[in-house]
């Protein structure tokens, strides 16, 4: 379970129902509750998040021009 700082309760805590997201900037982050007030916790991961590689065209046959 990944950790993170509730605001509220001012505590490093365990983030429940964490969902991983990416954020507008391109950066990863994981987006959950903390178990005790439910207030919503957020923390910002490292790195950039890969965009998805798109299929690779096939490479053209060469025409023979005799």
């Amino acid at each position: 379970m990944p950790e993170g700082y509730c605001v509220k309760c001012k505590a490093k805590k365990e983030i429940i129902d964490a969902v991983e997201e990416v954020m507008k900037n391109g950066r990863k982050a994981i987006k959950g509750k903390c178990p005790t007030c439910g207030t919503v916790m957020f923390k910002i991961l490292g790195g950039k998040a890969v965009p998805p590689t798109p299929a690779a065209p096939a490479p053209a046959k060469p025409t023979s021009t005799n």
